[in-house]
């Protein structure tokens, strides 16, 4: 069963069926692993007036770093102007998947409408979302995705082997969906919370793997789904994929699509099933307010 669109855009009615005026809400969600180097520059993107305005809340979720990733999370949210932001570390190690399911279990319980996702390690700019944002453009998707791989992207430091590679799982993932996909995950995206009502999402993979289930149910399903440009460099950071092991696992994903495509939606694809993925809070801030939490 392949996952379907909901009918509700996530911001309510009004008596004679009309949207509500009530302001949209966006919850910028930042996954995070052994980044202290980066995570200050991230949250910088963030200060911006013309990005701040537009932002509801920030959301730092820690993957288990063994270094002080949280902790610089924590020091430089306190003096940023953008109501809610909260540090929260996995109680498990979880993978980029389960810090994913963190997340948008966060922002429905929070009760936000979008779910902008900003990647820890300072390799993608916030900047080359807003306009899409300010151009209401978001309204119109339900999962709006950066791509570095059409064009108008800018490419900084990323080999050509990577780039080739990339390119042509691309064209793959495409003829097998039906559907042009320019990227498969890179980690700048918006989604509408209300997407995931159905929790279609929850069987997917926790790990680096988890955005490859995600761009193929959601090409799949009636979801609406854009993609924009990107700009992306890699300089200091230290990527935790590995071509040669991601090209395997991607090939045997696109099998299991391709020969049994409704198990593959609806089986389970985690390594440890889960009923939950729990989480503590290392630091919590409101604007006008200290620290909340530890």
């Amino acid at each position: 069963m392949t996952p379907t669109r909901p009918n509700d855009d996530g911001r309510g009615a009004g008596r004679e069926g009309q949207k509500t005026a009530r302001p949209e809400r966006i919850l910028v969600f930042i996954p995070m692993y052994n980044c202290a180097a980066q995570i200050g520059r991230v949250i910088d993107q963030l200060r911006a007036p013309e990005i701040a305005r537009l932002i509801g809340g920030v959301l730092c979720v820690d993957n288990r770093s063994q270094d002080d990733t949280a902790e610089a999370a924590a020091a430089a949210l306190r003096t940023l102007a953008a109501g809610e932001r909260t540090v929260l570390r996995n109680d498990d190690n979880y993978g980029l998947g389960g810090s994913h399911k963190v997340a948008i279990a966060h922002a429905k319980a929070k009760g936000y409408d979008y779910l902008a996702v900003l990647h820890g390690d300072d390799q993608g700019a916030i900047a080359d979302l807003m306009p899409h944002i300010e151009a209401a453009r978001h309204r119109e998707t339900d999962f709006l995705m950066g791509a570095r791989f059409m064009r108008g992207s800018r490419l900084s430091g990323y080999s050509l082997l990577r780039t080739v590679a990339n390119r042509v799982f691309n064209l793959i993932f495409s003829a097998v969906s039906g559907r042009r996909l320019y990227d498969l995950g890179s980690g700048l995206n918006l989604f509408r919370v209300a997407a995931f009502d159905s929790g279609f999402h929850h069987r997917f993979a926790d790990d680096l793997t988890f955005n490859y289930y995600l761009i193929l149910a959601v090409a799949a399903g009636r979801f609406r789904l854009r993609f924009f440009p990107i700009s992306w460099r890699e300089d200091d950071q230290v990527s935790n994929a590995r071509l040669a092991r991601m090209g395997g696992q991607m090939l045997r994903i696109l099998w299991a699509r391709v020969t049994a495509p409704t198990a593959f939606f609806a089986g389970e694809h985690r390594a440890v099933s889960r009923a939950s993925y729990p989480s503590s809070p290392i630091a919590e801030y409101r604007d006008g307010d200290g620290a909340q939490g530890i």
